[in-house]
């Protein structure tokens, strides 16, 4: 369930390097129990942004606070707050993975036997966790990467690309895993994808960004309600139909394209039905996540 409080707070972050702007003055919240998506266009700054998010290279201007406090200014008291998979996880490959996390335990300080289990168990990796890690599939150490970020039970979780590379059965699994550490942990997890169907299904919003800068959010939550306002009617003759309704109706394979409120259908269809127009079916004429995503950053690919 989402806690309206923001943690997160990304104040007009920006990153150049020389004469080059990576990044420009981006600015977004997330709240504790949601999954953020971020997506973009290949280059447009993704991968840049979350590294200065978490301290792992230096801002040129801007400011990100979590839970309040600097990242900036209080680097450390911040970095206790946030776990993170940048790229691709490294470990020690002929350790286990239980010993991989009760190594990177010890370099955080005080984390119990029972913390590190209770991240095992939250991502299902009980039957696999005393393996050596060189055995591990890749979805297995992604999923190995996440345990390590989680173990000293941070407040926010940064994912960059962590379906990458995955099967279906993994994507999947990763999916819930996600949205299991957002919505039942309580965490804040802002996550990056080229995969856009996934993150129409993982995540509650999607923060669009191009060229380095924002471009847009979109609610997915409420992106079925509030975006697609176009309806397809199907009658016996659409020519007629459309004289009668008169301007903005579209006229396409026999099927009437009219823009309208959820109010006034109704009204639309009694109209059609005292012309004797045969109406025979109605629905939404939906815009996917991907099509808004095109809409929006001009039909670039996605990273």
């Amino acid at each position: 369930m989402t806690n309206e409080q923001s943690i997160v707070k990304v104040d007009r972050l920006t990153k150049r390097i020389g004469s080059k702007t990576l990044v420009q003055n981006i600015s977004f919240e997330v709240k504790k129990g949601e999954v953020v998506g971020l997506l973009g266009p290949n280059g447009a700054g993704k991968t840049t942004l979350m590294r200065m998010m978490v301290g792992m290279i230096r801002m040129t201007e801007g400011e990100v606070w979590i839970d309040g406090q600097s990242v900036k200014q209080q680097f450390e008291k911040t970095a206790a707050k946030i776990g993170a998979v940048i790229e691709t996880p490294e470990f020690y490959p002929f350790l286990s993975g239980y010993e991989n996390l009760t190594y990177f335990g010890r370099m955080n300080g005080n984390v119990t036997e029972e913390r590190i289990d209770e991240v095992v168990k939250l991502l299902g990796m009980g039957q696999v966790i005393n393996r050596k890690v060189k055995a591990y599939s890749l979805g297995m150490r992604q999923r190995l990467g996440i345990a390590q970020a989680l173990i000293h039970d941070p407040d926010v979780l940064v994912l960059d690309e962590p379906t990458n590379g995955l099967d279906p059965s993994g994507i999947h699994e990763m999916r819930m895993y996600i949205k299991k550490i957002a919505h039942e942990q309580g965490k804040a997890v802002l996550v990056s994808s080229h995969l856009l169907s996934e993150v129409e299904l993982m995540c509650d919003r999607v923060i669009i960004i191009q060229h380095g800068e924002y471009v847009a959010t979109q609610n997915i939550q409420h992106s079925q309600s509030e975006e697609m306002e176009t309806i397809r009617i199907r009658v016996d003759d659409a020519n007629k139909a459309a004289e009668i309704l008169g301007h903005d109706v579209v006229v396409k394979d026999n099927e009437l394209l009219i823009n309208v409120k959820d109010e006034e259908i109704p009204n639309v269809i009694r109209t059609l039905l005292e012309k004797n127009i045969q109406v025979y079916r109605v629905y939404e004429e939906r815009k996917t996540l991907e099509e808004q995503f095109l809409e929006l950053t001009g039909g670039k690919d996605i990273v």
